[in-house]
């Protein structure tokens, strides 16, 4: 596994959300079982399927999940940011890893050696908690992937796509600022579909007046308008 040398520990684990709440003393001592490395942008943190099992916390910075194809196409699932956990599976069933991840900016990683991240969950009822239901989330994120994947046009997967990135953006009455906008090629990976399926969806949802690019930012305009698109879609309902 590629890594950079060992870096100063410019964040906090408090940045990291499962971690969210505990007492300093406490935080103060799962730092103390962490390393830390600094990783430049396209620099590989972890490798699809090799056979380490470090834990992941990303204090600063954006990483991307991918898994490469034999011929080296990139298969794109989605970006980690300030306060994410990855590379957990390996620690908890001794698996390898199932995806790539690659530091997208320059990323503060907190690295913790599986046997005491194990020991940290058992320990502490509110982080094994929090990690549960973050599990669970990625659960029903995939599960909802694999639906839209069966069931969707592309140009649907396209609006469900900006749905997501909205839903997780800074928001202003029925606008939302989209900032760590992936480029279209790396949407139409995610989406297993192509760079001019994605630029004509955009295109056209930007003529209706649901979208408007503003330099590196997306701003969706009217995300009401954009969820009930999707939700006409999947046949999802609005909550009453």
């Amino acid at each position: 596994m590629a890594r950079s040398d060992t870096a100063k520990p410019l964040e906090s684990l408090a940045r990291v959300a499962i971690f969210a709440g505990l007492p300093a003393p406490t935080l103060e001592r799962i730092q103390r079982s962490c390393e830390w490395r600094l990783y430049e942008p396209g620099q590989q943190i972890i490798h699809f399927e090799d056979s380490s099992d470090d834990v992941f916390f990303l204090t600063k910075g954006v990483a991307r999940v991918t898994i490469y194809s034999v011929d080296g196409k990139a298969v794109s699932f989605r970006e980690l940011n300030e306060g994410d956990l990855f590379g957990e599976y390996p620690a908890i069933d001794g698996g390898p890893r199932s995806a790539s991840v690659e530091a997208r900016t320059a990323c503060m990683v907190g690295l913790m050696r599986a046997s005491a991240f194990l020991k940290l969950i058992e320990s502490e009822p509110k982080v094994q908690r929090k990690l549960l239901r973050q599990l669970v989330t990625t659960i029903r994120r995939l599960t909802n992937r694999v639906y839209e994947f069966s069931t969707l046009a592309v140009n649907n997967r396209i609006q469900a796509e900006v749905l997501r990135l909205a839903n997780l953006a800074h928001r202003e009455g029925k606008c939302a600022h989209i900032t760590s906008v992936p480029t279209h090629e790396e949407m139409a990976s995610r989406l297993s579909t192509h760079r001019e399926a994605v630029t004509r969806e955009l295109n056209r949802l930007s003529k209706i007046g649901v979208l408007e690019r503003r330099g590196n930012e997306l701003l969706v305009k009217d995300i009401e308008h954009l969820t009930t698109m999707v939700h006409a879609a999947t046949g999802a309902q609005d909550d009453d």
